[in-house]
């Protein structure tokens, strides 16, 4: 699943809403011990440009 929402997070990265209502489904999507691993993966590719937005639901988990 992790992968899946990996390429989804991709194709909707160049807006803002599409991206962080796909980051929010993709979070519910993926069991507990995958979270650490897509949140990593998140802020590698996305932090340049959607840091808040990583944070806003990122710090809510408190992984």
């Amino acid at each position: 699943m992790i992968e899946y929402v990996k390429t989804i997070l991709l194709k909707v990265s160049f807006d803002k809403k599409l991206f962080e209502k796909e980051l929010r489904k993709g979070i519910s999507l993926l069991v507990p011990g995958e979270v650490q691993e897509f949140k990593d993966w998140c802020y590698t590719h996305f932090s340049k440009i959607y840091e808040p937005v990583l944070n806003k639901y990122f710090t809510k988990l408190s992984v």
